[in-house]
């Protein structure tokens, strides 16, 4: 199994919003990823991703978990 695969998205928002939730999850053990489609292009050259929407991976061994801390973080947003 490559990397990519080992992680699953359990949130897309701004950027304070995913930091603040990654360090929630840091705090439970819970590895993740960050991803920012829009910053990336740009600094590539090109356009990509939305402004302001980050993406929020968390280990798939952790997902139930890390997924209902995100739905109890921010419960009036879905997943």
């Amino acid at each position: 199994m490559n990397e990519e695969e080992e992680y699953k998205r359990v949130y897309t928002g701004s950027e304070v919003n995913v930091q603040h939730l990654q360090n929630l999850l840091a705090e439970e053990g819970i590895p993740t990823r960050v991803r920012n489609d829009f910053d990336s292009g740009l600094r590539a050259g090109f356009g990509g991703g939305l402004p302001g929407q980050v993406l929020l991976f968390a280990k798939t061994s952790h997902f139930d978990k890390a997924l209902k801390i995100t739905q109890e973080t921010f419960p009036e947003e879905k997943k």
